[in-house]
């Protein structure tokens, strides 16, 4: 399971998207609904896996929480059982 934190900047300057899930540990974004595009991009990030998404205020605490279910799975099939077709000679 993926564990996403969103926490505003401690310039003020947007949010920080933190997760050990992704390539560089950390992203930023400054545009005007930057909590809603990193909340997006942590759910596309994660899409065959399980993820939680926490976003967090200036205070530290939690203020919403996102579960987002892994859409990709890999189902086995029974194996069935081949019998060649008779050839007509």
């Amino acid at each position: 399971m993926h564990v996403y934190e969103i926490r505003p900047r401690a310039d003020r300057r947007g949010f920080e998207l933190i997760s050990d899930a992704l390539p560089f540990g950390s992203l930023w974004n400054a545009e005007p609904n930057a909590a809603s595009n990193a909340i997006n991009y942590a759910k596309f990030y994660s899409r065959s896996h399980d993820a939680v998404i926490r976003v967090y205020d200036e205070a530290g605490n939690v203020i919403e929480t996102h579960e987002h279910k892994g859409e990709f799975r890999i189902e086995l099939l029974p194996r069935r059982h081949w019998t060649p077709s008779p050839t007509v000679w």
